[in-house]
């Protein structure tokens, strides 16, 4: 009897809002791709449950079991060592989910799980503006902020795979409190909570007009239209974010020294208004040496598109597994 080969996985990317999966195939082809609330799911068993038996319902329609090789699963707090989501801040499961095991045994298949900022850069990597490059940094500044880069070809995942936490570096000793129990991290300032954090304290210390006041719900991406719009007040928080962004990516690409840091997640999209002021003070900050040396930019890509491909990738390097072979 022929083998069938397993030219397909499933890559899942869940976020703080959403959760979302997909069928891909070898060349990166989404053959089906759907999504569901992840705040839905206050219980880490129950959502696994509930993933699984979506992810099942998909691939029945889909070809069968007998095509599909293996699981990549991205999220936040997640350790591609352990296999496990460990004390994330920003979802409403605490403590320690073995998320890959939980799922490998509802499914019967392999899973592989990374950091979402980790499997960003492999879909930066394999898709998007990292693609040929062999030392790079991919940022993923949304809800939170994480990081990944590659020194000389290879993901840096440190030796129990917490490498990359660049959010919870100190960027203001004794400043904002952070989600994770400390004060002053970089995510306070710069993810969604501290871009609109900063907007109420300009705010605050302005009695200048601005179309933020006026704001039903003042978001990253709503200050962003503002500056869209000339509003002086909204540039002048994006360019704060974007000076303490830069200072302290000059002190991460000063230690390992990338061509390239590439900008994603959804902070990533107010564009000019982030990157400009970021570039600005990265060049006032870096090693000499390697001013004007290296690139900043926002990814091209879209967001969930890629971080369910970067999710595809994460898949093809777990060993095979699969109780229906």
């Amino acid at each position: 009897m022929e083998s069938t080969i397993k030219s397909r996985v499933v890559g899942v990317d869940i976020s703080i809002e959403r959760t979302t999966y997909a069928i891909v195939d070898i060349r990166g082809n989404m053959i089906a791709e759907d999504y569901f609330s992840t705040m839905d799911y206050a219980d880490a068993n129950a959502f696994v449950s509930a993933l699984c038996e979506k992810i099942v319902e998909m691939v029945m329609a889909n070809g069968g079991y007998e095509t599909i090789r293996s699981v990549g699963v991205s999220a936040p707090s997640a350790n591609f060592v352990t296999g496990c989501i460990e004390n994330p801040p920003n979802l409403p499961w605490k403590g320690i989910t073995p998320l890959a095991a939980m799922m490998r045994d509802q499914l019967g298949l392999a899973v592989g799980i990374a950091n979402d900022a980790h499997a960003t850069a492999l879909g930066e990597l394999a898709f998007g503006s990292a693609h040929g490059m062999k030392d790079f940094i991919v940022l993923n500044i949304g809800v939170g902020l994480g990081s990944c880069f590659f020194s000389n070809g290879h993901e840096h995942q440190g030796a129990e795979g917490y490498a990359g936490e660049f959010g919870h570096t100190c960027i203001a000793p004794n400043g904002r409190p952070c989600g994770c129990g400390h004060n002053g991290c970089l995510e306070s300032y710069c993810a969604a909570r501290g871009v609109v954090q900063t907007a109420q304290e300009i705010m605050a210390e302005s009695d200048a007009p601005s179309l933020m006041r006026s704001l039903e719900r003042l978001t990253p991406r709503t200050i962003a239209e503002c500056c869209d719009q000339g509003d002086e007040l909204a540039i002048a928080v994006y360019r704060r974010t974007g000076y303490i962004l830069g200072a302290a990516l000059a002190n991460y690409a000063s230690i390992v020294n990338p061509e390239a840091i590439i900008l994603a997640g959804g902070i990533s999209r107010a564009g000019k208004w982030l990157v400009d002021p970021a570039r600005e003070s990265f060049e006032e900050h870096v090693f000499k040496a390697m001013k004007g040396k290296i690139r900043i930019f926002a990814s091209t890509l879209d967001n969930r598109t890629r971080d369910v491909l970067g999710a595809s990738a994460v898949a093809w390097d777990v060993k095979e597994y699969s109780l229906f072979k």
